[in-house]
């Protein structure tokens, strides 16, 4: 009776336990590691103002965070069967480690914005973070919805290539907007079942109302990235046609 009545404890204290090192990790990694690794692979790095190293710090910590859960997240797509037979609510063991992960290192970002702000502040950023934490929040304390919170780990594999901005567009749209269908469909075919009510209400708003919030927000980023792309190829085409005018040279 004692391990029954002991294992939801130690099993909880296991999940902070292994945010609170994902916190302090990301901060040691942002703080020490990337410029440390930084300044030894690029004599440039110690050229950069202070205000950009902030940001290259930032993208190389969020870099290494998304490689670590998208990584994770599939496996437990493919590999995870109690998750993919049971969405609603299947074992979450796994994706609650990956979660507790993920949720060390947003509230290592948060804090990383707030303090270095005019560097990196970004308010649409702390409301996806707030947004993420309170669906997560479920996840950790209640064990419910691991496939749908796996899946929406999924779009990490985007960061990698937004943040060393290589075909960015294409990477963002396909783990972030082609996806959405699939999502959806599958909520829709869990919503109304036995296992969605038994969801308490506060549950189904961290589900529901965060995936829209986040989805709107990533709608946002795509038209902001698909605009920029468009306001770059326009230069180009611009700078290509000006330049025998200027002597091959362009701006």
């Amino acid at each position: 009776m004692e391990s029954v009545v002991g294992w939801p404890w130690t099993h909880s204290a296991c999940i902070l336990t292994i945010s609170v090192i994902s916190f302090f990790s990301f901060q040691w990694l942002f703080h020490w590691l990337s410029p440390w690794v930084s300044s030894r692979i690029s004599s440039s790095f110690l050229s950069l103002s202070d205000k950009q190293k902030v940001e290259w710090n930032s993208r190389t910590v969020s870099t290494f965070h998304a490689l670590l859960v998208g990584i994770f997240c599939l496996y437990i797509l493919f590999f995870d069967d109690p998750v993919n037979e049971d969405p609603v609510w299947g074992d979450p063991t796994l994706v609650k480690t990956n979660v507790a992960i993920t949720t060390g290192y947003l509230i290592s970002d948060l804090l990383l914005i707030f303090y270095y702000w005019k560097a990196i502040g970004d308010k649409f950023f702390v409301v996806h973070h707030l947004a993420a934490l309170y669906a997560y929040y479920y996840v950790l304390g209640l064990g419910m919805l691991p496939y749908f919170a796996n899946f929406r780990l999924l779009a990490e594999f985007s960061t990698p290539c937004v943040n060393q901005r290589w075909f960015f567009e294409q990477s963002f749209f396909f783990v972030r907007i082609a996806v959405m269908p699939v999502y959806y469909i599958r909520m829709y075919m869990v919503y109304g079942t036995e296992a969605f009510y038994l969801v308490p209400w506060g549950g189904r708003v961290a589900w529901i109302g965060s995936s829209i919030c986040l989805d709107i927000m990533n709608v946002m980023w795509m038209h902001k990235i698909a605009r920029g792309c468009y306001r770059v190829l326009r230069s180009a085409q611009r700078s290509k046609a000006g330049a025998p005018r200027e002597n091959g040279k362009t701006d």
